[in-house]
Order: C-alpha cells, then structure tokens, then sequence
C-alpha cells in the first residue's frame, strides 16, 4: 500500500509539471485515504498548492486529475470535490496488491527499516495491591498493557511484559490490621473466597472501623483533619508499617501468609482474562534500592534534607513542584520504590521505552518520577513514557475500593459469559459443538464483548462503562467480529470439502466488483493501522479497522455469490479473499487479546 501511495505521488509530481510547468516536491503532495462516501481510494487537499500552481483548488483537481487519467495506468477514475482530488485506482493494481498481500504471512512483524535493531520497550501493566481484588478499572489497565504489547510486537519491536506489584506500605498495613483485629484466623478455605477477596474484606472492614473512630474523636470535638490523623486505628497501621520495615517477625509472617493468599487470586484472575506477564517485580524487594537512589540523590546535592529528617527534592525550575521521598521516620513513599523500580526494570532490559500504563490520575506522579531521574542523571530517564488512560466511572459515580463500591473483576467476567451464554442458546448457533467446546466458546466470546467495549474507547479519554452494552453481542462489539471470523471458517471448511483452491492466479482477471475492491483496500490498511496504533499507544485504532474489515467482509457477502459463482477463477479469487480477511481478523483481535472461534 506504502509502494502504493508513493508510486502516485510520484505520478501526481509529473502531472504538476507537465499541467503546469510547476516542481512540486514529493512532501507537497501527501495523500489520504479518502472518505467513504467519495468514489476512490487516494486524496490529495489542493487547497494548499494554489499559490505556488496559480489557480483555484478545484481547477488544480481537475487538471491534475485528467493528466493522471490520460498517462497514468494505475489511475482509473478521479473526482474532484471543491479542493479535494479523489483518485480511483485500477483494478489490475488492486489485484497485485492482494497477490503481494497473500506471500506475507497473516501474522508477520512489520519488516523494520534496513540497517536498524528492534527497539525494546519494557510495558508495565496490571500493577495491582495486595490488599484487595481487582476490579473494573484494574481490566482496562491490564487490556491496554496487553494489547499495546502485542500491537508492539507487531512492529517487530523486542517486548518484555512486566507487573509491579505494590505488595507493601500503609494500604497493605491496614488489612493486616483489620484482619488481625476481626479475622478470627479465618482462611480462604474456611470462608469460601478467593485470596485476594479476602484481603479486600478486611481493607473494607478497616475503613469503616477508621470512620467510626473518626466520627467518635469528632464527637469529642476533635477537627476533622486531626481527627483523621490522630485516629488509633491509623496509628497503629502506621506502626505495623515500621515493624514490617524494621523485619518483626510476627508482622513479617503475617504479610506472607496475606500475600500468598492475595497472589494465589491474582493468579486465577489473570488466567481467566488471559493476560500474561513475562516479570513479576515485588515492591517489598525494590524499595531498599529506592532508599539507595535517594542517598545517591543527596550525595550529588539534587536532594535536600528538612529539619525533621524527611528528603525532598525541588522539582519547581521543571514546572512542578517540591516532592517528598523519604518520611521523617526513615519509610519509603511510592516515588521511592519508583526510582528503584526504574533502574531493575534497565538492568534486566537495558529499554530504549519504559512504558507505564497507569490511569491520568497519576499524571503528576509520572512527571514526577521521570525529572527525578534526570536530576539523577539517570540514562533511561527520558525513555519513560506514560499510557495515561482515563478512568472507568460507573452510572451512580466513581467507584471507591475502600467503601467497597467497585466492580469486582471476577464477578463482572462471570456476568459476560453468562451473557454470552444467553444470547448464544437464543440464537442456537451452539450445534455440533460438544458441552465442553460450548463452554469454551460462551467464555471467548463474554471477554470477547468484555475486552473490546474497553479497548475501542481511545485511552486518553475517560469512560462510562454501561452493564448493559457492555454484554451486548450485536453492532460495533467483539462478536460481531468473531462471528465474521467464524462465518469464514466454516467457508474455509466447505471450500477443502469440496476441494476448492483458495490461491488462484489472479493476472487473468482484470475486473474486480466494488466489495472485492474494498476488501483489498482494506487488507492492504493493516500494516498502517498497526503503525499508527503503535505510535498512539492506541488499542482503540486496531479494534476499528477490525471492526471496519468484518464490516466490509459482511457486505462482499450479501453482495457477491461464492459457491454459486460459475466463473471458476472469480470464485477461487473470493475463496482466497475470504481466507486472508479472515486470518486477518484473527491476527487483529489477537492484537487486543481477543480469540477468533472457529465455530459459533
């Protein structure tokens, strides 16, 4: 498509000068596709080559247009809407292309540039507590990290997938406090739930206990804001936290045998969304070396110590602000770990990216950080990306894991696959499948709808996620698109049944009907859409073009006959367009971490 583009530029660079005795470089000429509802393939804007051509956009459009469809072979058509030249290539192009398309495989990395290394990027995604389960928003965290790796990889970039886990600090104190205080040694075998819920019970319990503290010293006539402060609940978390630190025992096991239970949950919930991590980095190992980076920071005087001990660094010449490193009584705050986090995550992978997907609430924090290692003078500091996503509200508000109004993870992924269920037994589309592949396929198709109603929202922008549509299998959604892969391979399966050839020779072919066409257009979009969603760090561009290929898929379909076609040749050419659009399909979805069922 690239070769393309360029081969038309070129010829567009000819009719300037033969049209209007005009060199125009090749960079004043960029074409676009053009938009659905114009006849052509290519757009060129004319509006800006009205001064140096001497005459309106609409006449540069049309002089242009006619020299290209008198000399140029791969032109077969043009209009010209005000300043805009729409370009219709030649079928005989078009079919090329597809022969060219149909020798690289599917699923081939982008070839990189010649003379260049694969970039490696490290994504660091997921990144929970462990002190509660996952939820809603942690999904779109972990979808995005995902699919932004494999789009990536799809580049031909070198990929490592890694998780932090932030398995220290006051939040996970708190649980361990409330379950000492209330848990009566309760286990996830005795109570029946799973580890990480467990834990979240008690992060729960905790908060209401500290609120009723609260609202008691209140009563007492305490401030609020002292109150909150001087509440012994929180006291004694903040206790715990120097007893961790400080290795007591009997704290230190109890952290153990929590996490342990915390990880064991994770690691169920991550099999089930299907998410993969090719790392696991442990807070409770990393924050030495923070402290370690801190000392460093105040050696090279880019630190500073306060009275009570506590170390700062001024950020306010970068834009920002003072940032607080290390308390007064010698524990880590999260920037700590950060700094060290930053510099593990360089040894293991020497980066030339270090992508964090974490939500824009943190925008800050990520500023933060990485000025924080330019002052250090750290050489992976300006490889430091931030994925800013926006955050997932519900329709009564914004879900708070300590008051326990979340959408918990597990539970929203059992209610997609019973919905799926549902819509499939309605449908009946569930014959010939055994009790085990229908299980398998209701589970592909709940995250199917599950991880594309996440990812076609664009990152950057905040968004209401809505049960209902959430489930639904219909329209611009993950099944409409695994069923357009499924409808192909059950073609594919007739067409090797009966024998037929899905790779003819198309050079005796000259004509194509308009939903071949657009099936070639759009096969031939891919490596641009991976491009681009990788530049954007955008999951949202590939699920698009997904959607737009089972579209235009759907319309070859209604439009044009394949068994019944007479002309062996025509009928060979739709077999072979059937099975590149649907191993297409596949490759795109798996792109988001969605599977493409063979059968529905």
């Amino acid at each position: 498509m690239q070769q393309l583009e360029q081969d038309l530029k070129t010829a567009l660079r000819s009719a300037a000068q033969a049209a209007f005795g005009a060199d125009v470089s090749l960079a004043q000429l960029p074409l676009q596709p053009t938009r659905k509802e114009f006849a052509g393939a290519f757009t060129l804007v004319t509006f800006p080559l009205t001064r140096l051509l001497g005459q309106g956009p609409e006449q540069i459009g049309q002089k242009l247009g006619e020299w290209l469809l008198a000399n140029e072979s791969r032109v077969s058509g043009f209009n010209v809407v005000k300043g805009f030249l729409n370009l219709e290539v030649a079928d005989a192009e078009w079919l090329k292309l597809f022969q060219e398309l149909s020798q690289r495989p599917a699923a081939a990395p982008l070839p990189l540039p010649e003379g260049t290394q694969p970039p490696r990027v490290v994504v660091e995604y997921s990144s929970p507590n462990t002190n509660k389960p996952l939820h809603l928003g942690h999904l779109r965290n972990n979808f995005l990290g995902y699919s932004v790796a494999e789009i990536l990889k799809a580049t031909g970039a070198d990929v490592a997938k890694v998780n932090l886990v932030n398995d220290r600090g006051i939040h996970i104190c708190k649980s361990m406090l409330a379950y000492q205080r209330f848990g009566h040694g309760e286990t996830p075998e005795s109570s029946g739930l799973k580890g990480d819920h467990l834990a979240g019970k008690y992060y729960v319990l905790f908060e209401k206990h500290y609120r009723e503290e609260i609202r008691q010293l209140e009563a007492e006539g305490v401030a609020p804001d002292i109150a909150k402060r001087k509440a012994p609940l929180l006291a004694e978390a903040q206790e715990m936290l120097q007893a961790w630190e400080a290795g007591d025992e009997q704290v230190v096991s109890l952290w153990r045998q929590m996490n342990g239970w915390v990880y064991q949950g994770f690691e169920e919930t991550y099999k089930t969304i299907g998410v993969d991590f090719d790392k696991f980095y442990y807070e409770s190992d990393i924050y030495l070396l923070g402290k370690e980076r801190v000392e460093e920071g105040l050696q090279k005087g880019v630190f500073y110590q306060k009275e009570d001990s506590s170390v700062w660094v001024d950020l306010t010449a970068e834009g920002l602000d003072q940032k607080l490193l290390l308390r007064a009584d010698g524990t880590s705050v999260y920037i700590t770990q950060d700094l060290g986090t930053a510099e593990l995550k360089y040894q293991d992978f020497h980066y030339d990216k270090s992508i964090y997907v974490i939500a824009d609430e943190q925008n800050y924090h990520m500023q933060v950080l990485q000025a924080t290692l330019q002052k250090l003078g750290k050489p992976y500091a300006d490889g430091i990306f931030h994925l800013s996503y926006g955050m997932v509200d519900l329709p009564t508000g914004k879900m708070k894991s300590r008051e326990g109004t979340v959408v918990d993870a597990d539970e929203l992924v059992r209610d997609v696959i019973a919905a799926a269920r549902a819509a499939t037994l309605e449908k009946g589309k569930t014959e010939g499948l055994s009790e085990a592949e229908t299980e398998q396929l209701y589970h592909t198709l709940g995250l199917g709808a599950l991880k594309y109603y996440l990812l076609k929202v664009d990152p950057k922008k905040r968004m209401l996620f809505n049960p209902e549509e959430s489930v639904s299998l219909e329209g611009d959604t993950g099944p409409f698109i695994q069923y357009s892969h499924a409808r192909i391979a059950a073609i594919r399966r007739k067409a090797a049944e009966l024998g037929l050839a899905e790779k003819p020779a198309f050079d005796e072919l000259r004509t194509l009907h308009p939903t071949e066409r657009e099936l070639v257009q759009e096969l031939a979009r891919y490596a641009g859409v991976v491009q681009e969603a990788a530049r954007t760090s955008s999951p949202a561009v590939a699920a698009q073009y997904a959607y737009d290929l089972a579209k235009a898929y759907n319309r070859f379909y209604t439009q044009v006959p394949i068994f019944a076609e007479t002309d062996e040749l025509r009928r060979s050419l739709r077999l072979a367009l059937s099975a590149r659009v649907g191993e297409q399909l596949k490759v795109t979805l798996n792109l988001l971490g969605i599977e493409a069922p063979e059968r529905m």
